[in-house]
């Protein structure tokens, strides 16, 4: 399955979107909300969607991490899947500065795939400016979810989205066997998987 995906979209891939996994409550007694770090329940789901996502992501350049410590354990996590590829801090993923992420993805090479490790509603925002659509909304990620989009002409115009997951298709795909037929989709629409394939 996952060398369907990959030999069928590794020249397309150039932006992979992440949201962080669950943590700790915002407001829990002690805890910076800057410093919430994953549950240990959301640390161990989303260990599973990461096994996932290396499958059908493969390579993977450049990962990039909000530094709030709930997004920067879900970066190891997903670089312990990934491997090959060290979280390194972009201070822009944890801000809603959505031209300074995309001037900082701008100086990274044309053909490399980047990873992006941030909170909602930022990714949202930035994943429907990265399809052209107006409707952020529409594309908010589910925690441990991501998003694949590719982005021919850079990260300064929009791209077509690849694929859209929320995290059980990620660990549902961690333990699949069979072809997932993935068809990238123009125009911001998520791609659709038959969940029969991921039994």
């Amino acid at each position: 399955m996952a060398g369907a995906i990959q030999s069928e979209y590794s020249e397309r891939v150039k932006i992979l979107l992440i949201r962080r996994a669950p943590a700790l409550p915002r407001g829990t007694p002690g805890v910076l909300d800057a410093e919430r770090p994953l549950t240990p329940s959301g640390r161990a789901s989303f260990s599973v969607a990461a096994r996932g996502l290396a499958r059908i992501v493969g390579r993977v350049d450049v990962l990039l991490t909000s530094p709030l410590t709930r997004a920067r354990e879900t970066a190891e996590i997903a670089a312990a899947a990934l491997m090959d590829v060290a979280p390194v801090i972009e201070p822009t993923l944890a801000s809603d500065r959505i031209h300074a992420t995309v001037a900082a993805l701008a100086i990274h090479s044309p053909d490399a795939t980047v990873a992006l490790v941030g909170h909602e509603p930022m990714l949202g925002t930035l994943l429907a400016r990265m399809v052209g659509s107006a409707d952020a909304a529409r594309f908010a990620l589910k925690r441990g979810g991501a998003a694949l989009v590719d982005l021919p002409d850079g990260p300064a115009s929009a791209g077509q989205l690849v694929w859209f997951f929320p995290p059980r298709v990620l660990r549902a795909l961690a333990h699949a066997v069979a072809t997932v037929p993935l068809s990238s989709v123009a125009n911001g629409q998520p791609a659709v998987v038959d969940r029969r394939n991921l039994l």
